[in-house]
């Protein structure tokens, strides 16, 4: 028969909390409390998520020494019930029960001294250091009065391991695998595989995912035991099979590569997804490339993207950079270089040096981010750091001119060396210009320069040929030897090189001695035409002088202007002051002065004296423009301390009219 029920449905038998809250109503009542009454009662106010008085119980059972509830007011502390959430106070509890043989607080003590614990950002460690700036003293005593027990727990490996071996040995099946691990890796104790092996078979046996897991790199990868990788795959399948990520993952590997399992792109796919599923970061990662290429999953790139960012978001190197190209190539999806600058900057301050070297390129260029030279040479620098050879040639290049770094010689040099030891052609090129001419208050050692600018001109390179020959033109770290540069001059200019075009218009017009070579001044002419022709601005006005004046060609005015006009537009200060001058006059042009004071100023400003001073004749005398005597006399000046003669005889007369 059924008891009769009346008053909401009770019941006539009182079930379990109804038992549990009848003990604590006859152990307050009464004077003969037991530490498992108060346990009990404890249990009841926890279950109800009265913590305070869950605390308050479990305290009176813990003064009695009653392991399991010396542990339950540790788990209040770790969580923050009821409590201040604070480790260091849960540890000391955990601590009191694990002394007692309590086996999951030894497991617990076991896991926090393997890495210490520190308190979050948003706790007592940051209220601490606001306070402080306020009241140092205060913040102190407030601090040991709420947390005597400190906010922190340092890493104790040692502790780590006995409370772990503690735990372990009575049974329990979560520390029996993570010892396993600790033994694998050498956390807190002398690596072993056989010792790691045996706590893994503990745990594996009665079920562990991870110790199964655990086992199948033992053999898959020959850990303290032969190579066996059918063994091992079939503990990775057993590890899946409980639901293990990792093994998921690794059991794909294996239906991958062939290697434990036969080969099946399709399964290996399955696994993938049902790790990425899991948030595991190799899962999302393998996931996302197989839907980016189609190959085992069906190509679906927005599916590919979403796996990639949920692997960078947890820092997965590899997703990270995958992310990067994506967006940088635009493979499915509209190129973004902002986009995939921050993905290049993640991973670069991830350490991956080819990251480093493009977002310090980026950097440079303004693609995606805001052109910033000292951030460009900071990432440059920190590739080099790492071995990246190309990146040893763009910080020696920022050093060697000054760009993003303060300016120095030595390092320059420095980079270049590394770079060209690596067979950065421009390295060897730039370290021997820097040798051969010790430039930029660098050392000088044109023999040094002579043998890299001889290796890099054996590649072909049109500017160490260039650079070469003229060590062989002035018989600096090798012998003088005209023919040997007009060898190599001829193979520069040939290849479109301007300057070498130049440099064999200066040989053939005898520049470097009619000893070591008959000057021709045909050919010099037509090797000046070439390099006018390929932009060289003063093979440019160097043609039209020769037109102008009639030297060696006929006289051609109209050549003479064209000529000195393109070389003027190159910000080449001689042409810019001849082409003045021939406005001044009407040689070639029409006459204007107006026009000749443009270029006279453009020429002045790039501190030609000639110019300064024709440009100052004319402010003074009003000639083209307004009259403006302190201007003029500011170019006198300038053209004075240049050391032209008439401008320090005019400045001369120039005070004395102002004293008149």
């Amino acid at each position: 028969m059924r008891a009769k029920v009346s008053g909401g449905m009770k019941l006539a038998l009182p079930n379990f909390l109804e038992r549990l809250r009848a003990t604590r109503s006859k152990v307050e009542s009464s004077d003969d409390d037991t530490p498992s009454q108060w346990f009990q009662c404890g249990i009841v106010e926890y279950e109800k998520g009265q913590y305070v008085k869950a605390l308050s119980a479990w305290k009176k059972a813990a003064a009695a020494d009653n392991s399991e509830a010396q542990f339950r007011i540790g788990q209040l502390y770790a969580r923050g019930e009821g409590v201040v959430r604070s480790i260091p106070d849960a540890v000391i509890w955990y601590e009191r029960a694990a002394d007692k043989g309590h086996v999951e607080a030894q497991y617990r003590l076991g896991t926090i001294y393997i890495d210490g614990a520190k308190p979050g950002p948003s706790s007592a460690s940051q209220w601490y250091e606001s306070a402080s700036q306020r009241d140092g003293e205060a913040a102190r005593r407030t601090l040991n009065a709420l947390f005597p027990n400190g906010i922190v727990v340092e890493q104790n490996l040692e502790a780590a391991v006995r409370w772990m071996r503690a735990a372990a040995s009575s049974g329990m099946v979560e520390a029996q695998a993570t010892l396993g691990d600790m033994y694998r890796r050498g956390i807190g104790i002398a690596q072993d595989y056989e010792c790691a092996r045996e706590w893994y078979l503990l745990a594996a046996d009665r079920g562990k995912a991870s110790a199964q897991f655990g086992l199948g790199d033992i053999y898959y990868q020959g850990l303290g035991v032969a190579v066996d990788s059918q063994t091992g795959a079939d503990w990775y399948e057993k590890a899946a099979n409980n639901g293990d990520a990792r093994g998921r993952v690794a059991l794909a590997t294996c239906c991958l590569t062939g290697r434990g399992r036969p080969t099946n792109r399709e399964q290996a796919a399955r696994l993938f997804v049902q790790a990425a599923e899991q948030g595991e970061v190799r899962g999302l990662y393998q996931a996302a490339v197989m839907h980016l290429t189609g190959d085992g999953l069906p190509e679906n790139i927005d599916k590919a993207e979403t796996y990639l960012r949920a692997a960078a978001k947890h820092g997965y190197l590899p997703a990270i950079i995958s992310l990067a190209e994506l967006y940088t190539r635009g493979k499915g999806i509209e190129p973004d270089l902002r986009e995939a600058a921050n993905w290049y900057q993640r991973a670069a301050e991830l350490g991956d040096v080819e990251s480093q070297f493009i977002i310090g390129r980026l950097y440079a260029t303004g693609a995606g981010v805001p052109t910033n030279m000292r951030e460009s040479a900071k990432w440059f620098l920190r590739a080099a750091e790492q071995g990246h050879a190309t990146a040893a040639h763009n910080i020696a290049a920022c050093y060697g001119n000054g760009t993003g770094v303060e300016r120095n010689a030595a390092q320059a040099i420095k980079w270049y060396k590394k770079a060209a030891a690596s067979g950065i052609t421009a390295s060897q090129v730039q370290l021997g210009k820097l040798l051969s001419s010790g430039e930029k208050d660098g050392p000088r050692d044109q023999s040094l320069a002579a043998d890299l600018l001889e290796k890099a001109a054996a590649t072909g390179d049109r500017e160490a040929k260039m650079a070469l020959a003229t060590l062989y033109l002035q018989g600096e770290g090798v012998i003088r030897d005209l023919s040997r540069a007009e060898e190599l001059l001829k193979q520069a200019a040939d290849g479109g090189h301007a300057g070498a075009a130049l440099q064999l218009g200066h040989v053939y017009f005898g520049k470097y001695g009619d000893d070591a070579q008959k000057s021709d001044r045909g050919e010099a002419i037509r090797w000046y035409t070439k390099a006018a022709e390929g932009g060289s601005p003063e093979a440019q006005h160097i043609l039209g002088m020769a037109y102008l004046n009639g030297t060696d060609v006929p006289a051609d005015l109209a050549a003479a202007s064209s000529w000195i006009e393109k070389a003027a537009h190159n910000d080449y200060a001689p042409s810019q002051f001849q082409l003045g001058v021939m406005f001044c006059t009407g040689q070639g042009v029409p006459k204007d002065i107006s026009s000749a004071i443009a270029w006279y100023e453009l020429s002045a400003q790039l501190g030609y004296p000639l110019a300064q001073y024709n440009l100052a004749v004319l402010l003074a005398k009003g000639q083209g423009c307004e009259p403006d005597r302190n201007k003029a006399r500011s170019w006198f000046q300038k053209a004075a301390e240049r050391g032209l003669v008439a401008a320090q005889n005019a400045l001369r007369e120039f005070e004395k009219d102002v004293l008149r």
